[in-house]
């Protein structure tokens, strides 16, 4: 993968294993970073996924498992498969011993978002990705997920985004700015990169109106978004037209 305008974080998952060296203490980051608010904001993205029937799920970029625990807790129906990859062995190891007792109804797979050959076109119901997108190409993460979907599938999204209010926005940035480095160096153990690339990815990820526009022009339909807590986040639904 090489860097371009849509990686907002400058990340180039083949020359930086930052999540193998962080692994261990992602959740701890994802808590220091947003106040433990993120739970809220996965919580919500699971209920938005378990919103319609389906009977295989992607959730991509998968991390520590926190998306795919929430989205086993609705009580799926044991008919449902649901996948949970990453391209980073060490966080889907920590996935996987996370959520042992799910296993019956549970694949794990190591994937790149980018490019997934592993998976067929036209076959999964609904494709996750959470926090992702902002540290890879998003165009091609996209239209990879474009081409696993069946017609009439689902693309749901959790990502940074913009609050509408301008100067509460650039004081979130401020915050962030002074906040960040010295919690992920904290967090870290002295590894900048760690939170240079999460930095990067939320001062340079495009407006949720953006994001919507960036869809719709890969070719999904129905794209809407809920922004949460003021719009630092926002979930986008799209679909894969029939």
């Amino acid at each position: 993968m090489t860097v371009s305008m849509n990686n907002a974080a400058e990340f180039e998952t083949k020359k930086d294993d930052v999540f193998a060296r962080i692994a261990s203490r992602y959740d701890v980051l994802c808590d220091l970073f947003s106040l433990g608010i993120h739970r809220l904001w996965k919580r919500r993205v699971s209920e938005v996924v378990t919103s319609e029937p389906s009977t295989k799920i992607l959730d991509v970029a998968s991390g520590t498992g926190d998306i795919v625990l929430r989205i086993l807790s609705k009580s799926l129906s044991p008919n449902v498969e649901l996948i949970a990859s990453d391209i980073s062995p060490s966080m889907l190891n920590i996935a996987q011993n996370k959520l042992l007792k799910y296993e019956p109804q549970l694949k794990f797979q190591i994937l790149d978002a980018h490019s997934m050959p592993e998976v067929k076109s036209d076959s999964v119901d609904a494709v996750s990705m959470s926090l992702v997108l902002k540290i890879c190409d998003r165009d091609s993460a996209m239209r990879e997920a474009f081409r696993v979907l069946k017609p009439g599938g689902r693309l749901i999204t959790l990502e940074a985004s913009n609050i509408p209010v301008k100067w509460l926005h650039k004081a979130y940035l401020f915050y962030m700015s002074l906040c960040m480095p010295l919690l992920g160096w904290l967090a870290t153990k002295g590894d900048s990169s760690a939170y240079r690339y999460l930095l990067n990815g939320v001062n340079d990820f495009p407006s949720a109106e953006s994001l919507k526009s960036e869809m719709h022009d890969l070719g999904f339909t129905q794209v809407s978004f809920e922004r949460l807590t003021f719009g630092i986040v926002a979930i986008h639904t799209a679909k894969k037209p029939n």
